[in-house]
């Protein structure tokens, strides 16, 4: 059995652990509330965003929709796996390395034999993992989640955009948590371009039929101005996504340690008393077998 100074001891660290994982959580839900706010926003118009464009797309059948939808294969590929800076929030950072890892392994090993695929990982973590893995990242972006803003998102998107332009990329492809409540986040592997065309032939949900819009100046010109803030939509919502999952993550793993740390402490002051009460008879015995030893 342990000592008692032992136990005390032991104690008093999983009592300073529980205050920390205790604060963070709280600091966590404080933060998830607002990151939830905005992507619960921000769906609705992303969503209707890429519906139109897509409606339109399909109306110009046999046009060109743009530089941007241009589909060249898979021989040159830009993988942007999305975690956060910190840790101590579950699975949330493995997961994506671990998705990330196995698209390298698997549907893109011959581009990564051949040296044509790339790994522009937003988050500390993502970058660190995939190193230590063997899979270097060609550039990151940590900055991003201490101000996560539309304006800095577009500088991001339009950089993208410009490398699938110049033919640098032929496809580029985000990996991200979605985040569906404070407990579940689901692994998302997202073509972010070339624009996909798999929408396309979505119908009204109401009449069946795809929907009737009135265009001015007319439709070529507005998918044209339409597809670029689409794209760049649909990043800020990937990056949304995985604020809100990482909070929600973090919450969830604090809690659960902070409970973890209860139950540790009911157990250690059950060692303890238990510890203390063998002290106690021991000296009795001292005591009385002294006592005994006089008397004889």
């Amino acid at each position: 059995m342990p000592s008692l100074k032992e136990v005390r001891i032991r104690i008093a660290s999983v009592k300073s652990t529980r205050q920390i994982t205790s604060a963070m959580k709280m600091v966590s839900a404080s933060k998830l509330r607002r990151a939830q706010n905005a992507i619960l926003t921000m769906r609705p118009y992303s969503s209707k965003l890429m519906h139109i464009m897509h409606d339109l797309s399909h109306d110009l059948e046999g046009s060109d929709e743009g530089v941007y939808s241009n589909d060249r294969g898979e021989h040159k590929v830009l993988l942007v796996p999305v975690t956060s800076n910190r840790g101590l929030c579950g699975a949330f950072n493995s997961n994506i390395v671990k998705e990330t890892t196995h698209l390298i392994n698997g549907r893109f090993s011959e581009q990564w034999k051949s040296g044509n695929i790339e790994l522009f990982c937003i988050g500390k973590k993502a970058a660190d993992s995939l190193k230590s893995a063997g899979f270097p990242p060609s550039r990151s972006n940590i900055e991003i989640f201490d101000t996560l803003n539309f304006e800095n998102v577009v500088a991001i998107a339009e950089g993208l955009m410009a490398e699938f332009v110049d033919k640098k990329y032929d496809k580029i492809i985000l990996i991200y948590n979605q985040f569906k409540n404070a407990a579940v986040q689901i692994i998302q592997t997202e073509q972010f371009l070339p624009v996909s065309r798999d929408m396309s032939q979505e119908k009204d949900d109401h009449t069946g039929n795809q929907a009737n819009y009135i265009f001015e100046p007319g439709k070529k010109e507005i998918l044209e101005a339409l597809v670029p803030k689409s794209i760049k939509v649909q990043l800020f919502k990937a990056l949304l996504d995985s604020f809100a999952a990482e909070h929600g993550a973090r919450m969830t793993a604090m809690h659960k340690a902070t409970e973890n740390a209860d139950e540790l402490l009911k157990q250690l002051n059950l060692s303890y008393n238990k510890a203390r009460q063998a002290a106690i008879t021991n000296e009795i015995l001292e005591i009385v077998g002294g006592a005994e030893a006089l008397n004889a």
